[in-house]
């Protein structure tokens, strides 16, 4: 890093003179009062026709309206019509104790699970409803997930969801759970008297899973057919897909999470054949929902592999022949837009320009003839494609520019400025200036990003308090050239605070290659990441060295207990939330994933325990947990405190009576306590100054 040139950097964003400009209020940080920085862009849902888009934005009267738009002209009538392929008209039914209600594709029927644990349907027509299943019951759940595929394979969005339509709206596929063996984890509610136990089956590492078969519903007949699958064995099954010649695809994978097969099971035998393997030396990621995309009616697919170190394509028979790699280098290959089986190629984006930018691309299907079609040093969001394959419609950014919504055609030139976010205030307010930097690891292997967020009015002759924002899980980054300005961040700009974000060599930047480094000894280059960041930034003139406070919740949680213990000759300050302390106290899945389990692995389990690292502990942290904490549990904090207590250190603790792992999602005074507690412990310990009133009012509307 040129440290010469960042200094004249720095001493660039002082000289400039500013009229008299506003600044972000308290009630605009925190309580959600408008700044009008920036301004809502429209959305976009589909194209009309090769020249025409659907666009959603208020009209005049402030209703909610579809317009078709031209992309060249910008001329818009209101749209009334369908698009593209019709979906069903689905009349609403309310369904006493449904749970995750869904209609069938043809729009004739609804799915759901009851309490009971069984799965059900009702037809739309007749509201005659039939049970599925009948052996549903506290620890046996038909098409309602258990909890560690809930949080870690199937995902939050599902709402434990774990059932899928068939295309044709003839058979659902789910999940069957027995939870019979697996460990209840009691947690505690202290309301009332006498408070009462909250019982969750909830597997630590080495632990029992659930058994999981799957099984596939016959409307017709109401007959289940069970994919032949030993439920005993030790093995994770990811999301099914239905392809589109009605075949079920079910990933299966080892408890080891090192090989991944995708078997096509046949719907009336139950019978499974390989059609795609995967091993590697570390681990696969199970819950990559976007693996597998099916071309030419199902007699090909394109699986995305990051099995060479970086995350590619590459295109299969239905056989699981390899046919091409359809990508290739160091770069990352993000989602698939859309495959143009004419002209056989396939558009995606990719990280390929630079790490912390996305951009869209094209490749043949046999891997030839790779073309960029985004533009200019900037970060493309979204990217929704025209039938003939000539536009496109995409948001970019960067630190600098502001998200401006544009047409673009596959060249890379600019047809129309739809919209930008310019909001009717952002000319009136002083705002913090930000860089991108990278810095070498201490290893000389990774050039770590860096962003930082400048004090507004930055004086390169004073010294500066360091607050850095963690969350540092694998392939969890959060340094991107993309345009991001929250009032919250503007407020602590304005009250001296330099704000950091690192990302260290597992966060994505760096691809599989990166991440495999953490393999059975998850913490300990990430935590060597950070401090190789902050040791930087503490070399920075402008730089209170005696201030280099971290933030962060969960895995963040974790990675601050780590900088004020392992770290502690680096770091002097921290706030960690909902931390893990130990990763035997996590679930298996996740954390099996990574480490082993600790049987196989006891030294690693070791020394990436924040417990092992206790007695170096010094400066200030503030522990934070919410008591009923379903996702990491409370237990984690707890054992540390009691470390910390044994060897006579000084720390703070904040408790949350029945929050969960996300504080205040049960009560806004809650979170706006956590809020004020922050903000006193960076007035008192990293400013130095009185905190403002404003935080401990106790009105909390709007917020």
């Amino acid at each position: 890093m040129n440290k010469t040139a960042l200094l004249a950097f720095a001493l660039a964003l002082c000289t400039g003179t500013q009229a008299q400009q506003k600044s972000v209020t308290f009630d605009q940080a925190f309580r959600g009062t408008p700044t009008n920085l920036m301004k809502p862009l429209p959305t976009f849902s589909k194209w009309v026709d090769n020249s025409h888009y659907i666009e959603t934005r208020k009209s005049a009267d402030g209703a909610t309206k579809q317009y078709s738009v031209d992309i060249k002209t910008g001329n818009s009538t209101e749209y009334t019509g369908a698009v593209g392929e019709k979906s069903a008209a689905v009349p609403a039914i309310a369904i006493t104790g449904a749970r995750n209600q869904t209609a069938s594709p043809d729009g004739k029927y609804f799915a759901y699970t009851k309490t009971d644990n069984n799965l059900y349907v009702m037809e739309v027509a007749t509201k005659k409803e039939t049970r599925l299943t009948s052996d549903g019951n506290d620890s046996l759940l038909n098409g309602y997930s258990s909890w560690i595929y809930f949080e870690e394979i199937l995902g939050r969005q599902t709402r434990y969801k774990a059932f899928w339509w068939s295309n044709d709206s003839r058979q659902l596929a789910f999940m069957r759970f027995d939870e019979t063996g697996v460990p209840v984890f009691p947690i505690y509610v202290a309301d009332g008297q006498h408070g009462y136990l909250e019982n969750n089956r909830y597997p630590k590492p080495g632990d029992k899973n659930p058994n999981v078969r799957i099984g596939i519903a016959h409307l017709d007949n109401n007959n289940i057919t069970w994919a032949d699958f030993n439920e005993k064995d030790d093995q994770y099954f990811g999301t099914p897909l239905w392809t589109p010649g009605g075949q079920l695809w079910v990933q299966w994978m080892n408890r080891g999470q090192d090989e991944l097969k995708v078997y096509g099971v046949d719907i009336t035998s139950g019978q499974k054949s390989l059609v795609y393997e995967e091993k590697q030396k570390t681990w696969i990621d199970l819950d990559d929902t976007d693996r597998i995309e099916f071309i030419a009616d199902g007699r090909q697919f394109i699986v995305k592999s990051d099995e060479s170190g970086w995350r590619h394509l590459y295109l299969h028979d239905a056989t699981g022949k390899r046919i091409a790699q359809l990508t290739n280098g160091d770069y990352t290959v993000g989602e698939i837009y859309k495959v143009d089986e004419k002209a056989k190629r396939v558009y995606f984006g990719a990280r390929k320009e630079n790490s912390a930018r996305w951009d869209l691309y094209s490749v043949g299907l046999d891997g030839k003839k790779m073309l960029r079609h985004s533009f200019g040093e900037y970060s493309f969001n979204g990217m929704n494609i025209s039938p003939d394959y000539k536009h496109f419609i995409t948001t970019y950014s960067n630190l600098a520019t502001i998200p401006t919504a544009v047409v673009v055609d596959m060249k890379g030139k600019i047809v129309r400025e739809i919209a930008s976010a310019n909001g009717t205030e952002a000319a009136n307010y002083t705002l913090p200036k930000k860089e991108l930097l990278r810095v070498k690891s201490a290893d000389g292997l990774f050039d770590l990003p860096v962003l930082i967020t400048y004090p507004v009015n930055f004086d390169p002759n004073r010294k500066y308090p360091v607050l850095v924002s963690i969350y540092g899980g694998p392939n969890a980054g959060q340094v991107y050239d993309q345009y991001r300005m929250s009032a919250t961040e503007i407020w602590w700009a304005q009250e001296g605070l330099v704000q950091v974000s690192f990302d260290n060599r597992s966060s994505g930047h760096f691809g599989k290659k990166g991440m495999n480094f953490i393999h059975r000894q998850l913490g300990k280059y990430e935590i060597e990441d950070f401090m190789t960041c902050a040791k930087y930034m503490r070399s920075q003139p402008w730089v209170n060295d005696k201030k280099i406070a971290i933030t962060g919740g969960s895995f963040g949680g974790y990675m601050t207990c780590m900088a004020l213990t392992y770290g502690a000759d680096v770091f002097t300050h921290g706030i960690a939330n909902a931390s893990v302390t130990d990763w035997q106290l996590y679930d298996t899945h996740y954390t099996e994933r990574f480490m082993d389990t600790p049987a196989e692995n006891p030294e690693g389990y070791k020394n990436t325990s924040v417990m092992t690292y206790a007695d170096k502990y010094k400066g200030l942290l503030r522990i934070v947990h919410g008591t009923t904490d379903d996702n990491v549990h409370m237990q984690n904090s707890i054992q540390l405190i009691n470390k910390l207590e044994d060897l006579g250190k000084h720390f703070e603790m904040m408790v949350y009576p029945n929050e969960r792992h996300g504080i205040g999602g049960n009560k806004q005074t809650k979170r706006m306590h956590l809020i004020s507690e922050n903000a006193a412990f960076y007035y008192l310990q990293l400013l130095e100054k009185p905190i403002p009133a404003a935080f401990w009012k106790k009105e909390v509307k709007g917020f």
